[in-house]
């Protein structure tokens, strides 16, 4: 296990190294210049002076050879250094740091959330097959898929608003160990509306595997020696099932992880999707690389947990 772990991570930094090459120049593909946009911003791009152009861009080291910067940038990240924000003129590890809290935070109880309810529904809908409880879920988790996360959380503000005088919480965040009732009430309903779809998902997937799994000769012969229905399904199916869940899991968590855009912007979570958008408006090529470099580094970790995690779970799994 030690050998596979070690192999893993020395694919880490060429991984790495793909990543900042994609970001950067595809950043200088996309059309739009930060310092215009910074210039607009103050006095309307009409109004855009080409001295005052040229002296930003030089200012902010635009002029240079998009090589140079992309080695300059490298290095810069090899050295911790995440650079400053071209727009808020602020280094941009100090303001990512909180708001890669606050978007852990949500992921958190939405992953939570989904896994706690998501494996009992499946499991019990996989045992009562064909029954009402059964195409209850299978409509459920249907509809769970489908709909999508920001329209489930237009629906939560909306009922909230309308029908249950539902009191908006303060809008500036507050952190779990200085006000827990304030930053539950700020988080709880985002959470649930991104749990909602992966709780669907996660469910269906859950009870796929477990009808798989339930067919199989040691659960028949776990049966034959007279064990209890609940220890069958405990000891021996559900853990089998549990790797795909896993999988599904980690990718979902992952995904959250990278920033919720649209949740975070309808309930004014003010995390990692709303600073992406926030970059994005006004061009901050610097903001947006050192999230995306941030997540694919948190994509890679979690990848290599979870073919850990299979190790444990199936002790059938080897690792060379």
């Amino acid at each position: 296990m030690k050998a596979y772990i070690i192999k893993r991570m020395l694919l880490f930094p060429p991984t790495v190294v793909i990543v900042t090459l994609l970001v950067f120049f595809i950043m200088w593909i996309v059309p739009g210049d930060a310092a215009i946009v910074i210039l607009a911003g103050e006095g309307g791009e009409a109004g855009v002076n080409q001295e005052d152009l040229e002296r930003l861009r030089k200012q902010l080291g635009l002029d240079r050879p998009v090589y140079v910067q992309y080695g300059d940038w490298v290095w810069d990240l090899v050295r911790g250094d995440l650079g400053d924000s071209v727009y808020y003129k602020i280094p941009v590890m100090d303001e990512l740091k909180g708001k890669f809290l606050v978007t852990l935070e949500l992921s958190v109880m939405a992953i939570l959330m989904s896994a706690v309810l998501a494996i009992p529904i499946g499991v019990l809908s996989a045992v009562k097959q064909d029954t009402i409880f059964d195409y209850g879920v299978r409509t459920f988790t249907l509809a769970g898929i489908a709909l999508p996360s920001f329209w489930v959380g237009i629906l939560i503000v909306a009922a909230l608003t309308f029908w249950f005088d539902w009191l908006l919480p303060p809008l500036q965040y507050q952190p779990p160990w200085d006000e827990p009732l304030t930053n539950l009430h700020q988080l709880i309903f985002p959470a649930l509306a991104l749990a909602f779809g992966e709780l669907a998902f996660a469910a269906r997937i859950t009870r796929s595997t477990m009808l798989e799994v339930m067919r199989d000769d040691y659960v028949t012969t776990a049966r034959a020696k007279g064990l209890s229905e609940l220890a069958v399904i405990g000891r021996h199916a559900l853990k089998n099932a549990l790797l795909p869940v896993v999988t599904v899991s980690g990718w979902q968590f992952g995904r959250l992880l990278g920033g919720v855009v649209v949740i975070e912007r309808i309930f004014l979570v003010p995390g990692v999707g709303s600073f992406l958008i926030d970059a994005i408006v006004h061009r901050d090529y610097t903001v947006i690389q050192a999230i995306m470099v941030m997540v694919a580094g948190l994509i890679l970790v979690l990848n290599l947990l979870i073919d850990v995690l299979y190790g444990w779970l199936d002790p059938r799994i080897r690792y060379a």
